[in-house]
């Protein structure tokens, strides 16, 4: 899902030289591909990227058409990808320069052939090009629906009459949108914990390979096992399969940094080393309450903003708004207050059971949540006990 300027020049170029009734050896001329391109290391490329190549050999035109294009300058780009109002848009660029920035960064690019009827290729030119229109080319992203992937597939399946007869897939359940995320991003710990952390539990539903192809690289998979027409009479969707740019064998940096479970941990054996000397000394350490209190509010407000307002999918229900919700920001005054005096503070006792139910329950909870969760709810949950068992002893 990489950044491309369009070329312009080149797009009219196109425009002006419309699809047309050609003789056979015009048609042997023309070649359209299904681009698949591997993941990169920015977090938007970690699922790779799909576009689609046009060649017409007798007009000496080699153009990518590609729907990954945005602009992080954008007004508001951030609030607007968090609410689910981000715009992308269709752009074209020569298949050159495409191929040397994939190669640049070392990132392989793998070729499908489309087996595609003459008719069948001006059909898809002509969508492209009509896409390629100004009031035409910006569409709402979404990034599990409507996004880089899902369109070159809707275009192909566009332009082909006799429809496309996908393989079939086991209905088990084994797959969901959360798992192909932790596919792409299973050498990125803090990215997937990241994901993990926003997703609410309908990410976790069984999704058809219709769904699946969201990601490039399952889109790929479903080409290669496609045909085109019928039962009775039917030809392979992609005639040939290249990997046309070949990654560079990627080095180790040797740079070690802890994983979300590492981190979350070395946090709860702090939280404890340090509450227990509090409750040995008689001390509230009202500071600690005020970063974990503080950070565990700011999550939530995130969360409850993603699960209200937000239109990407999959994001409400979350369970993790159990455990992390704006009310330990909201109160956070209070619950230093109480700390400070002395005082029996009965958001404490509160907070101590809910998150003692979330913490037994856990196993049971109908979301696939990080374990590293676990940690920090315990840092939050020994925090309230630990004003609790202070109030106890100053009563005593």
């Amino acid at each position: 899902m990489k950044r491309y300027i369009p070329c312009l020049l080149l797009a009219l170029l196109i425009l002006y030289f419309p699809a047309e009734k050609a003789s056979a050896s015009q048609n042997d001329s023309v070649h359209i591909s299904l681009l698949t391109c591997s993941p990169g290391e920015e977090i938007y490329t970690l699922f790779g990227h799909t576009a689609i190549r046009y060649q017409n050999l007798s007009r000496n035109i080699d153009v990518v058409f590609n729907y990954g294009l945005f602009s992080f300058n954008a007004p508001n780009f951030i609030f607007r990808f968090t609410l689910g109002e981000t715009d992308y848009q269709l752009g074209v660029t020569e298949f050159d320069f495409f191929a040397r920035e994939y190669a640049y960064y070392g990132r392989s690019v793998w070729q499908q052939e489309l087996n595609l009827a003459p008719i069948e290729k001006e059909r898809l030119l002509f969508l492209l090009e009509r896409n390629y229109l100004p009031e035409n080319r910006v569409y709402r992203y979404n990034y599990f629906y409507d996004n880089c992937s899902t369109r070159p597939r809707d275009r192909i399946e566009e332009c082909v009459m006799d429809g496309i007869l996908y393989p079939s897939y086991p209905k088990d359940g084994s797959r969901t949108y959360r798992k192909i995320i932790h596919e792409f991003c299973k050498d990125h710990p803090w990215a997937r914990f990241g994901m993990d952390f926003c997703l609410g539990s309908a990410a976790d539903r069984p999704i058809n390979r219709r769904q699946m192809m969201f990601a490039p690289y399952y889109l790929m998979n479903a080409f290669a096992g496609a045909h085109v027409g019928n039962e009775i009479k039917r030809r392979p969707l992609v005639t040939s399969t290249e990997e046309i740019i070949q990654a560079k064998t990627p080095t180790d940096a040797g740079v070690w940094f802890p994983t979300p479970f590492q981190s979350s941990l070395l946090l709860f054996i702090l939280t404890v080393t340090f509450t227990i000397y509090g409750i040995r000394r008689g001390k509230g350490l009202w500071g600690i309450d005020l970063l974990l209190f503080g950070a565990a509010g700011i999550a939530g407000c995130i969360l409850a903003f993603l699960a209200i307002f937000s239109q990407h999918p999959a994001l409400n229900p979350n369970f993790l708004l159990i455990a992390f919700h704006p009310l330990h920001l909201l109160l956070l005054p209070y619950i230093i207050y109480c700390v400070r005096k002395r005082k029996k503070c009965a958001y404490h006792t509160l907070n101590f059971l809910v998150l003692m139910f979330f913490i037994i329950l856990f196993p049971l909870i109908p979301q696939n949540i990080d374990f590293a969760v676990v940690p920090l709810a315990l840092s939050l949950l020994i925090r309230s006990a630990s004003n609790m068992i202070l109030t106890y002893t100053k009563k005593e």
